[in-house]
């Protein structure tokens, strides 16, 4: 068993809806009375083997029915929560998606008020601050995510910022630049899914079409030198997911994922879960595999945490201090070897 204590870190790309663990969706199905096509936790662990991105979106979308009231959305959320703090998180900024439940009947207050409650008192219970983060699916027309966007701003919503996830093959970044204006306009944060399975290009057209201040995934940068330049030059945030890229078949093992020359060539990279019910870990699982296949060193560790600090929307005071958590890590880390 590690003994040592968890890097501190921020987790910067997370869906809540991907922290749904099984023992959870067979206890909110029962609470809510819904009958699971599933006919135990075993048979649900079995469909956890996917071939691309869309065959994980249809397990995900198909369990979150389970979720229909605040006490659902705050008890996963909490439970998220709890685990993350015991793995090392300090800040995390959740990613949620308001389409997927309204869309199924679900009031937009419940799940905002639902996961914003948990969020509320996280750092006094988790010693874990936290951000809500409005996703949009890209796989929808942008008209719907404009009209959630405006039944946010409308109900004041405790948002700091929005993102765009789901399917990114066949759906650009250049579908959502009213939506990204509008978001700049309401003095939103902006991030987006980009360079995960979509092409290099996406990553740059988010950055020239939708302004946004942080590409989740983006490591297909990698194929493109002059992408690769200029995000080092500009110090773009990529918050890469390792076990997810490999979960999902776009890298084909851990041995293979760029991170590591990612890390090498001057990139802005930081280390998340993404969805970590569904790709077997959460951060620090995350960082155990890649010490274990990449034998990252504890300079490195430090490095990525301190980029996942550096990169968030954290105040600056709360920066300075989760900086100053990883700074002494590594040095009681040098101590111990």
């Amino acid at each position: 068993m590690d003994t040592n204590p968890a890097l501190p870190v921020a987790e910067l790309h997370l869906h809540i809806e991907g922290t749904l663990q099984p023992e959870l969706i067979f206890s909110l199905a029962e609470r809510n009375g819904i009958e699971l096509p599933y006919g135990d936790l075993d048979e649900l662990r079995s469909r956890y083997e996917f071939t691309d991105l869309q065959s994980f979106l249809d397990l995900y979308y198909a369990n979150m029915a389970v979720l229909q009231t605040e006490q659902d959305f705050a008890d996963m959320t909490r439970a998220y929560l709890a685990r993350a703090a015991e793995g090392g998180v300090r800040h995390v900024e959740v990613m949620m998606d308001p389409q997927a439940h309204v869309s199924r009947g679900v009031p937009l207050e419940t799940c905002v008020n639902g996961v914003a409650s948990a969020l509320a008192t996280s750092e006094e219970e988790f010693g874990v601050s936290t951000l809500l983060i409005a996703a949009f699916l890209r796989d929808l027309p942008e008209d719907d995510a404009l009209a959630v966007l405006e039944q946010l701003l409308a109900m004041n919503a405790p948002i700091a910022g929005i993102g765009l996830d789901s399917a990114e093959v066949g759906n650009p970044p250049s579908k959502f630049v009213r939506l990204y204006r509008r978001a700049a306009e309401a003095g939103l944060h902006r991030i987006a899914h980009a360079g995960e399975e979509g092409p290099a290009q996406y990553i740059s057209d988010s950055l020239d079409l939708l302004g946004v201040e942080r590409i989740d995934h983006g490591i297909r940068c990698m194929e493109d030198a002059a992408l690769v330049e200029r995000l080092v030059r500009d110090q773009v945030p990529l918050t890469v997911c390792p076990l997810s890229n490999v979960r999902l078949r776009a890298v084909d093992t851990l041995a293979d994922h760029p991170l590591p020359a990612m890390l090498s060539a001057g990139l802005n990279v930081s280390v998340n879960s993404d969805d970590p019910a569904y790709f077997g870990g959460y951060v620090d699982d995350n960082f155990s595999q890649l010490r274990s296949v990449h034998g990252l060193t504890t300079h490195q560790q430090a490095a990525l945490a301190a980029n996942s600090i550096r990169s968030s929307f954290a105040s600056d005071a709360r920066k300075a201090e989760l900086l100053g958590q990883i700074r002494a890590w590594e040095i009681a880390a040098h101590v111990r070897s």
